[in-house]
């Protein structure tokens, strides 16, 4: 009897978890097992180089640009060799790892050498050439390197499991449409993640107002794989795909000059900035018209991209005291596109569900409830040295507030960019590699294996000077502004703190969504280019989010090249005077039923899939036809049961 119940309860908890992927690396017959996908680790030049000469930009500059395509290319080779499993690790080396190390030689030679004619020869360089070939390990979890030389750091996921399918445009192992990932593990259930801490209250003389901008989500497909920050003049610098909001003339090429004289977006045509950041597709088998290209799917990064549902852009102000105004055509750059492989010194990954924003994600995509979307959150750095404009690192100029918001010494606080991005996509149904529900992910560096770890966004400052006075102005005296450049004429509720690390919806008071309300932060509605400045003096109701009807828009075709002038690196602030405002424009949400809308639904049946996929694959059918040992077992405790109670009866 005992052994027949034994026999019941081991079959049918096996039958049930079937498949899951708890890092076993056992195939079953929900054929779900890890997967085991190999990346490169090199040593990045770039964040080494805090000094670089003006003279010696443009040289620095291709080089490094030339050290990410040299990776990319090894990175291929490693998946055209299936080297997945870290197999014939001798074979890498000699065909793919040795060859790198020689290439990366001579460019970082190149450094060394334009560095030392317009300036100090730096020293150490020669040593970062050789990279790490990081094998696939089944079966266990891969930790982020520390400090970029294979070490496990925080525990990030390298391996995580997957679905072999085929007809749905997905590679092997689930290792996501391009190959490269995503994979299971890079996913998590919001609501079982810890509500974070609550912000430090601002001080007395905090800067407590907020000014909006409307830039629209990019419904008109501007698109390219350039990053005129990182890789000027390097066409497919960034080796992954971006959404541009704001200035209409972003890519590899445009000049100072470029950007100022470019159409913008944004509904106040005083904002000619530019904001960007990598798409986020799903993995459900189409092919965009990038799936042929540089950036595209020749670089792992493949599927549907998703427009935007909202894009909120706001500029709050410092827990502690006043802010100053950004210097013109001031370069951010928040996270780190490599964090999967350099670590996450440098990450500023937030992911979280609408109705869930105190629970904040930085190294998972999140799985969120039926009715609730995925946000993505950047809170850029809000601390300014007072002098450049950018950095040779792109990183050195500015710098992250304390959590009471006191910049470090000799920096000042400026506007701190909240960019919120929100998604009307489904939880993927894990439990059968998004077969069901597709997986989604954000573009990146072929090797960096589509971790959510390494997302981040970009901005330039091409706020004229006037609306850049008028933000100052609006954040210091604690109003609420909207892009109409006038204001609620409300005391706005605090912000969150700048280094709390909390990048939730601005505008809250705390930094957070309260997680019962199940909504999203009112949003300001995407803009056609060229729309006026609006001065209405009462509020405007509420405009219909505008979506993007063309799935399948060609990225933006690129302009001739031309010479960039070495730009500039200091600029003096616009010193913050009052500035007389127009009335309020009023935040609008985006219809839930508006056409054109970009989701997973699109492509799964209407059900919505659950928030912690337990199931395995396969149908209900399929299980109970493997439970033929529980039926066995099933007989043999009854026969035990019946022998039992015979047994009591007789007299001895």
């Amino acid at each position: 009897m005992l052994g027949g119940a034994g026999l019941v309860a081991v079959n049918v908890y096996a039958s049930a978890g079937e498949g899951w992927g708890d890092g076993s690396g056992t195939e079953t017959t929900g054929r779900v097992r890890s997967t085991g996908m190999a990346t490169i680790d090199c040593p990045d030049i770039g964040s080494r180089l805090t000094a670089v000469p003006d003279a010696a930009r443009p040289d620095v500059d291709r080089e490094l640009a030339r050290l990410d395509q040299q990776t990319a290319a090894a990175y291929r080779q490693l998946q055209q060799a299936g080297q997945g499993g870290g197999a014939d690790a001798a074979s890498a080396d000699d065909g793919i790892m040795n060859p790198l190390e020689e290439k990366r030689s001579v460019s970082i030679g190149r450094i060394t050498d334009a560095i030392d004619r317009a300036g100090e020869r730096p020293q150490g360089l020669e040593s970062l050439a050789a990279c790490t070939l990081r094998p696939g390990e089944t079966g266990q979890a891969t930790g982020v390197p520390g400090d970029g030389d294979g070490r496990n750091g925080t525990g990030q996921e390298q391996s995580g499991t997957g679905q072999e399918q085929s007809g749905t445009g997905q590679g092997q192992s689930g290792a996501g449409q391009g190959g490269n990932g995503p994979v299971a593990s890079d996913y998590a259930d919001i609501t079982a993640v810890p509500p974070e801490a609550p912000a430090p209250q601002p001080q007395a003389g905090a800067s407590r107002g907020t000014f909006t901008t409307d830039c629209g989500v990019n419904a008109n497909g501007l698109f390219n794989s350039d990053n005129v920050i990182v890789a000027p003049g390097v066409s497919n610098g960034a080796h992954h795909v971006h959404d541009y909001v704001g200035n209409q003339a972003n890519n590899a090429f445009a000049s100072d000059e470029d950007l100022a004289r470019a159409g913008t977006s944004c509904v106040d045509q005083g904002d000619k900035s530019s904001y960007y950041w990598p798409v986020l597709r799903l993995q459900n088998g189409t092919h965009e018209r990038d799936a042929g290209a540089p950036g595209g799917g020749t670089e792992g990064n493949a599927g549907q991209i998703v427009t935007p549902r909202q894009v909120t852009l706001t500029f709050v102000g410092n827990p502690l005291g006043e802010v100053t105004a950004m210097p013109r055509l001031l370069r951010i750059i928040t996270g780190d596109a490599k964090a999967f492989v350099n670590g996450p010194g440098n990450a500023n990954a937030s992911w979280s569900c609408t109705g869930h924003e105190d629970r904040q994600l930085k190294d998972k995509y999140p799985l969120c409830p039926p009715g609730s979307d995925v946000v993505r959150t950047f809170r850029f750095q809000s601390c300014w040295d007072g002098r450049n404009i950018d950095s040779a690192n792109h990183r050195t100029h500015v710098a992250f507030a304390a959590p009471d918001g006191s910049c470090p010494a000799g920096f000042r606080p400026i506007p701190q960019l909240v960019q919120r991005i929100v998604y009307d996509v489904d939880a993927p149904s894990l439990a059968d590699g998004g077969r069901t529900v597709p997986l989604f992910a954000v573009d990146s560096f072929p090797e960096q294996l589509h971790k959510p770890v390494t997302d981040h966004g970009d901005f330039i400052n091409v706020f004229d000077e006037d609306l850049m006075r008028e933000m100052v102005d609006c954040i210091n005296s604690g109003r609420t502004c909207g892009p109409s450049g006038g204001d609620s004429g409300t005391t706005a509720t605090p912000p969150a703190s700048p280094g709390s690390g909390v990048t939730a919806a601005p505008g809250d008071g705390a930094g957070r969504q309260p997680a019962e309300t199940g909504t999203s932060a009112p949003t300001p509605s995407a803009a056609r280019t060229g729309e006026a400045r609006r001065h209405d003096v009462t509020a405007s109701p509420a405009r219909t989010a505008k979506r993007d009807t063309d799935d399948g828009a060609a990225p933006a075709e690129p302009v001739e090249p031309r010479s960039t002038p070495v730009r500039s690196t200091s600029a003096r602030p616009t010193p913050s005077s009052p500035s007389p405002s127009p009335s309020p424009s009023a935040p609008a949400s985006a219809a839930p039923g508006a056409p054109g809308r970009t989701t997973a639904a699109a492509y799964a049946p209407p059900p919505a899939a659950p928030s912690a996929p337990r199931a395995a694959g396969g149908s209900l059918a399929e299980t109970g036809a493997q439970l033929w040992p529980a039926a066995v077992g099933t007989l043999l405790a009854l026969s035990g049961l019946f022998m039992f109670l015979r047994a009591r009866r007789l007299r001895y």
